[in-house]
């Protein structure tokens, strides 16, 4: 590993005496270099008229993160290297750090870097690799990037300025746990003594993430005695939501200045400005509620789509996501189906019709009852001698999936699917009937969280009927079910859920935990592993915790293990 320093763009005395920084929180699109282009150019040239000095972008800021594989696409690169071009040029009298992926000059195992693109007097005066390269949970960085070898100080505005992109300070606070590299950036930038630190990252969100992440700036300032910024990304793509929460902390890693969370802003920091430090508060329900409104919002109008319709049957599922879905998408843009059937409560259709009128959306009323006894009709001869059993229950749960995907085709909504992570880990989801749509918001929010969700949403006034919150869940699918039917208390599934999937423990270490019978255990971890095929035909899901069923967590269909 080299150690060198490098000159970046002379300033003026008066332009060292303000250092005036912006942390561009901004959300971009993936592969939209046309745009993320503009945007970067748009922050430039407004940092110019407001007197900064340097303005930072996060790291893939011109591709979006994760381009996963569009980095394979040569002309994809080339039109990288040409945007960059362009965002230099504009870089008269002021410097830019971009996040960017770029071509390997040299011999290697691949054939891109992963940068910090460090611009200014209309040039791209160089580049700081990245030097870390996650592959573990939702990252595969090593798939498409070559290891950073220089470690560099720059000279911005008469300071030394250590650059980094993303993990290369993770390792140092020992807040990574899935891998152990050999190199540690924040040690080796010590020994060059920096007077800031700039961490551009693409950090993705999960329940207590940005705590964890403020946690890390602090490590690293107090290694390196010096204060440091970071500039996170903002937004979402595909299952990742990114939550924004950009940062200035001082040298003994106190919080001097922090973005709003999930929302495009830019952090103005001035150096020669004194600052008191700030608390550092989270709401984890309302971080949670703003990740899925972030993930659902995007997801639609990065694509282009408009509308969404979902079934609401009554329960809490269906009526966080109705809440969710109309705070993301506006109201008049959601379409709720109710579609109740001959076991449909009387409750669950003023439940629904209550839920819907909080939220200023006239329900479509649709009953499956004939389609449903139709299908029943045509099957008989059949199934004549066999009991009736879970057969029958999908078929209702079908037919709805048929009238929503209908509704989907006629009129371009996208059905968003309503099962929580807790089902989805059991199995307790119909395929082709439930389990269908276009995205599916809370497969990684359990069923506790999503309870917690319904109060919060309920914090002013009540939105969500309070008999939905209270009422024993169950899928109404035949007379007097109950989820407790076929599954012990969510809150024994969600504990064995969370220790198995996120931290990997084994059955027997959970239920000496939580002093739970071992053979409990052990069957909820078997449903887990013989659902595998199920989760696999899902919609796309929004990720909210360390480990999703959507995204980064690879375990086969056909195996034996735990089953």
């Amino acid at each position: 590993m080299a150690f060198r320093e490098r000159i970046l763009f002379s300033m003026t005395l008066e332009a060292k005496e303000s250092m005036n920084i912006h942390l561009i929180q901004f959300n971009p699109i993936v592969g939209d270099l046309v745009g993320n282009a503009e945007k970067i150019i748009h922050h430039i040239r407004q940092g110019k008229q407001k007197g900064a000095n340097l303005v930072v972008f996060s790291e893939c800021a011109l591709t979006g993160y994760p381009p996963e594989d569009l980095l394979l696409l040569p002309h994809f690169i080339d039109d990288v290297d040409y945007k960059l071009q362009l965002i230099a040029s504009e870089t008269q009298g002021i410097s830019a750090i971009v996040g960017t992926p770029r071509k390997n000059p040299h011999a290697g195992e691949k054939p891109l870097y992963n940068s910090a693109a460090i611009l200014g007097d209309g040039e791209i005066i160089g580049f700081q690799d990245k030097v870390l390269l996650p592959t573990y949970d939702v990252f595969d960085e090593r798939r498409y990037f070559e290891s950073g070898k220089d470690i560099a100080l720059w000279e911005i505005g008469g300071k030394k300025v250590a650059i980094t992109v993303c993990e290369d300070i993770w390792h140092h606070s020992e807040a990574v746990i899935q891998s152990s590299y050999e190199k540690d950036p924040i040690i080796l930038f010590n020994q060059l003594e920096p007077e800031l630190l700039i961490n551009i990252s693409s950090s993705p969100y999960s329940v207590n993430k940005p705590t964890v992440r403020f946690n890390v700036c602090t490590k690293a300032a107090q290694t390196l005695n010096c204060p440091v910024l970071l500039c996170n990304q903002v937004g979402a793509n595909d299952s990742l939501i990114f939550d924004g929460y950009s940062l200035f902390c001082d040298k003994n890693g106190e919080l001097l200045a922090c973005a709003s969370g999930f929302q495009e802003e830019t952090l103005e920091i001035d150096l020669s400005k004194s600052y008191k430090p700030i608390s550092w508060k989270i709401n984890t329900e309302k971080n949670l509620f703003s990740a899925l409104v972030l993930g659902v919002r995007d997801y639609f109008h990065k694509q282009g789509f408009k509308s969404a319709c979902l079934g609401l049957s009554g329960g809490i599922d269906s009526a966080v996501v109705a809440c969710i879905a109309a705070e993301a998408l506006g109201k008049e843009n959601v379409t709720v189906l109710c579609m109740p059937s001959r076991y449909s409560s009387d409750a669950s259709k003023t439940d629904a019709e209550r839920l819907a009128q909080n939220l200023g959306i006239k329900p479509l009323w649709i009953s499956i009852e004939s389609p449903f006894q139709n299908f029943l009709d045509l099957l008989e001869p059949h199934f004549e001698g066999k009991s009736p059993d879970t057969t029958e229950e999908n078929l209702q749960a079908r037919t709805r999936g048929i009238i929503l995907m209908a509704f989907s085709n006629k009129y371009g909504h996208v059905v968003l699917s309503t099962g929580n992570k807790s089902e989805m880990a059991m199995g307790y989801a119909t395929l082709y009937g439930d389990m269908c749509g276009g995205l599916g918001v809370l497969n990684d929010v359990t069923k506790r969280q999503v309870y917690a969700l319904a109060e919060w949403i309920n914090r002013d006034k009540e939105i969500i009927p309070r008999n939905i919150i209270e009422k024993p869940p169950s899928a109404e699918l035949r007379p007097d079910q109950k989820d407790s039917d076929s599954l012990p208390d969510y809150e024994i599934v969600d504990a064995v859920l969370e220790d198995y999937i996120i931290d990997h423990l084994s059955p027997e270490q959970i239920a000496d935990k939580h002093e739970y019978p071992l053979d409990l255990v052990e069957d909820l971890v078997k449903r887990i592993h013989q659902s595998e095929y199920k989760r696999r035909q899902s919609p796309p899901g929004l990720r909210v915790s360390e480990k999703a069923f959507s995204v980064g967590r690879r375990f086969p269909i056909v195996q034996k293990w735990g089953n």
